[in-house]
């Protein structure tokens, strides 16, 4: 039987967005169908489930997502009354459960929607559906006691009309009172009250929504620089010394466009990071000349340069109107959105109660939430060497926001604080750090520790003092010296750069002969595991068992059954040959090591992972057509098969992560996206906790 779940509110304006955006979240991470339906909808596409469409890949029809527009079911109520509107809303969603295990129902919104007792038409429908209820309800600029008291009435209201209340959320509370109401709320009856406090980021609108909303001609900015959000507005027409301290960070400067002195400071005092400001709207058809915009250009590029027509007054009427929306379009306020609620709520304790089972399968969706929701669970501190490239500083913002993990971003500080404020990205999160290698107090000390270490090899004080200032040596120093958990490079640096200090300052682990890698394949219903992909080109035979050994380790320690295949071109005794022989030889020191792993070798591919295959080519074996940690032979056979696999079959490819090492240290491709960057901090943070057991 399909699982629903009904989040719905008591009024308008409750924010309850971030609600069904994190009530998504954790539906997903259990269940590898997951429908949605919204009743009733104003406008088509609707903002909020494309959000959920985009960030969540679903393949749902959307003409299955919406029941009837609000105009349209007032004058059926109307004319039919509420059993018959009743029924065509059911009716819509009985399409969508048909094909779906669980179905997230969006509730009305209670804005201009002429339904009489709307929150009983909202009842009524979750009780219809079958579905738990979650109220929300919004605490903006209402005191402590007004919030608790609507909680209350909020959940006598729903339960009174019957409905399977399973939790309230109190969102958009003043920062100030959200501790009291937690506190007064937790005395509510068989039911979790989570209180989410207001949240600037999530209110302030882009600069993109700006112009759109205003109508505005967008004279200088990239796209980084419309998603900018505004976090203020500061209005110029004081001169240039009484204007620059009154500007703050994110906001938008509001100035008449004929102002050359305020345009050419605010952009000057953004690009010397102080404050970094989300741009300029210029007032009363004023536009700069060419030579200003040139030199606007040059001095913040991306930085958005707008134009209206209109007064300053005119347009702050319209500018203060604004709120941010989630949707699509805003990515990074969904992060902020997942982060606010993931830290507010017990997700543990909803997704209980959420009571859904989860599926079988592990599709890359479940496996890349179940690395965020592990790493989260126990945070640790990860340093990232490329602390001013634009992927590294997007990563770090979702890392930050979702609180995965503490980091250290490494580069000169004001050059990473400019970039970021270029990107419109606030690194004000208490768990960050920026390290400057080069004037850093820690130089002196790990320059002499280096020289320790490699005084073998004729290494001075002096020469390690020039060595250490690298980004590489100094995020692989702080990692042996507990500075931080563990180190992911590679964006911009190469394989060597970036491993070649592990090496020479963390070495293996007791137990592991080399340092190899591994790939998570997320494939649609699955997760495999790939050995040796990235580090070692043509391992011998007792190398090979030793990646496989290790595969199997780390298969295991990311709740992956290890069923090792060595593959070859020839299955069982079949083919002859240096080559399988070599595989063969593995085999059987693999069996001899650890006789408790299920281990099959040689054995080509498909007889490794088609059961009808290894049916026919290897009957009867325990690791044959289900296989799920694949060893290649060598380096040129790995590499391909991944990329191969990723490109032809859509998989996700997590890593390589790399195995063997005394502490974690991990390489990034250097096209990998900002999602790739995000999985492997996860999986460093995870290789980090389990350092004990390694």
């Amino acid at each position: 039987m399909t699982r629903s779940v009904y989040v719905t509110g008591i009024g308008r304006g409750d924010g309850r967005q971030v609600v069904e955006l994190g009530v998504m979240e954790l539906l997903t991470r259990q269940v590898d169908r997951v429908g949605v339906y919204r009743p009733l909808v104003h406008d088509t596409p609707d903002r909020i489930y494309e959000l959920l469409r985009s960030r969540y890949r679903l393949a749902q029809d959307p003409a299955t997502v919406y029941g009837m527009g609000y105009e349209e079911a007032a004058e059926l109520q109307a004319e039919q009354g509420q059993e018959a509107l009743t029924a065509r809303l059911v009716e819509g969603y009985l399409r969508v459960a048909a094909d779906y295990d669980t179905v997230l129902i969006l509730g009305s919104d209670f804005a201009e929607t002429n339904l009489p007792a709307e929150l009983g038409v909202n009842a009524r429908l979750a009780n219809e559906c079958g579905a738990s209820v979650l109220v929300v309800i919004g605490g903006r600029a209402q005191s402590a006691e007004s919030v608790v008291a609507e909680v209350r009435n909020a959940h006598h209201a729903y339960t009174n009309l019957g409905c399977d209340v399973i939790a309230i959320v109190a969102n958009r509370v003043e920062a100030a009172e959200a501790g009291e109401i937690a506190e007064r709320l937790a005395l509510v009856p068989d039911v979790p009250v989570y209180v989410l406090p207001d949240e600037p980021a999530l209110a302030a609108p882009t600069v993109a929504q700006i112009a759109e909303t205003l109508g505005a001609e967008v004279l200088l900015g990239d796209d980084a620089g419309m998603a900018r959000d505004a976090l203020d507005f500061v209005f110029g027409g004081a001169m240039l010394p009484t204007f620059l301290p009154k500007l703050t960070p994110g906001c938008v400067v509001v100035t008449p466009g004929d102002r050359a002195d305020l345009i050419v400071g605010a952009l000057a005092a953004h690009s010397a990071g102080s404050p970094p400001i989300a741009g300029l709207l210029l007032t009363l058809d004023e536009r700069p000349g060419p030579d200003i915009l040139r030199l606007a250009n040059r001095l913040a590029p991306g930085t958005p340069l707008l134009a209206v027509s209109t007064g300053s007054f005119t347009t702050a009427a319209g500018l203060f109107t604004l709120d941010g929306k989630l949707g699509a379009g805003t990515p990074r306020k969904a992060e902020t959105a997942l982060g606010l609620f993931e830290t507010h709520v017990d997700t543990a304790e909803l997704t209980d109660r959420l009571s859904v089972a989860r599926s079988a399968r592990v599709t890359p969706m479940m496996f890349e939430h179940a690395l965020l929701e592990r790493a989260r669970a126990d945070k640790r501190r990860i340093v990232l060497p490329e602390g001013a490239e634009e992927r590294i500083l997007r990563a770090a913002e979702v890392l930050l926001r979702r609180g995965v993990c503490d980091l250290t971003l490494l580069g000169e500080e004001d050059a990473v604080r400019k970039k970021a404020g270029d990107l419109g990205i606030a690194l004000d999160d208490p768990g960050l750090q920026i390290v400057d290698p080069q004037t850093s107090p820690l130089r002196d000390r790990f320059a002499e520790l280096y020289a320790r270490l490699r005084a073998h090899r004729g290494v001075t004080y002096e020469l390690a003092y020039d060595v250490v200032a690298d980004v590489s040596y100094f995020g692989t120093l702080m990692v042996q010296e507990g500075l931080a958990d563990g180190m992911v490079s590679g964006a911009v640096h190469s394989t060597a750069a970036t491993i070649r200090p592990a090496f020479e300052i963390i070495k293996t682990r007791p137990g592991a002969k080399i340092v190899s890698s591994v790939f998570f394949m997320c494939l649609s219903d699955k997760v495999l595991v790939y050995g040796d992909c990235a580090v070692n080109p043509d391992p011998d035979a007792e190398q090979l068992a030793d990646i496989a050994i290790q595969a199997a380790a780390t298969a295991a320690r990311f709740d992956v059954e290890p069923r090792v295949a060595m593959l070859s071109y020839s299955t069982g005794t079949s083919g002859t040959g240096a080559d399988v022989d070599k595989v063969r030889t593995a085999t059987e020191l693999v069996r001899k090591l650890r006789p408790e792993l299920l281990v099959e070798g040689p054995i080509q591919y498909d007889a490794a992972v088609v059961p009808s295959v290894a049916a026919t080519k290897m009957p009867g074996s325990l690791v044959a057509g289900q296989a799920t940690v694949l060893v290649f032979p060598d380096l040129n056979t790995g590499n391909n098969t991944y990329k191969a696999v990723q490109r032809s079959a859509g998989a996700v490819a997590v890593g390589p992560v790399l195995q063997g090492l005394r502490k974690p240290v991990n390489d990034l491709s250097r096209g990998a996206l900002v999602q790739d960057i995000v999985n492997t901090v996860a999986i460093t943070a995870i290789q980090a906790q389990q350092g004990d057991e390694q």
